[in-house]
């Protein structure tokens, strides 16, 4: 069982996203290897807090690009769409956790590019919104 100390300390990581952060940064730092990693990691923190503040752009090492590949890989007879089973384990693959279960074509059991796209990039940018909104 957890001391009071131990349960306050691990409160205050979860409350802040302290983990979370820490986890994309290094994340980031392995895919990228920059040359000088303090000055990334200063880098990616800066742009991180632009993105708290202007609510866009946060840091992810998944781009259009890669999404684009994801759902290439899904759809590899280029039907245009993927099944519903496929959006929802390729969004949990790419780390997002919370994200619309049953998005636009759902009830058909297509989703296009367009909705997977949008529904991963919406995803993304709350997983690596790795800060306490204030």
């Amino acid at each position: 069982m957890a001391s009071p100390l131990e349960r306050e300390a691990a409160e205050y990581l979860t409350e802040h996203q302290i983990l979370e952060l820490l986890d994309n940064l290094v994340s980031m730092l392995l895919y990228e290897r920059p040359a000088k990693p303090l000055e990334f990691l200063v880098q990616q923190l800066e742009k991180l807090k632009t993105a708290r503040d202007t609510k866009k752009d946060y840091p992810s090492l998944f781009d259009e690009s890669n999404l684009d590949a994801v759902f290439g890989i899904l759809d590899p007879t280029k039907q245009g769409h993927v099944t519903l089973r496929q959006y929802r384990e390729a969004l949990k693959t790419l780390g997002i956790k919370d994200f619309e279960m049953d998005p636009k074509g759902a009830e058909d059991d297509k989703i296009t590019l367009e909705t997977f796209k949008r529904e991963a990039k919406v995803g993304l940018m709350n997983t690596c919104a790795t800060f306490k909104t204030v």
